[in-house]
């Protein structure tokens, strides 16, 4: 499977859909949420993903890389 050149364009502006966070970017998203999430089970499908990413560059201490393409 090839990786999708926007993938970290759309990461950098994708909000969180629903929860606790809804309407917040998923790069600025705390930690611990991520940790939660990690610890629970991402959700399925492009947004588990997404957070499973996000999870990993905040991890790595990446963040502004996602920061740098945000619009």
């Amino acid at each position: 499977m090839q990786p999708d050149p926007n993938f970290l364009i759309q990461l950098a502006n994708t909000k969180m859909p629903f929860g606790k966070f809804k309407g917040v970017f998923l790069i600025d998203i705390p930690e611990y949420y991520l940790i939660w999430y990690r610890n629970k089970g991402f959700p399925k499908g492009k947004l588990g993903q997404m957070l499973e990413t996000i999870f990993e560059i905040k991890r790595n201490g990446l963040e502004e890389i996602i920061y740098k393409l945000k619009k």
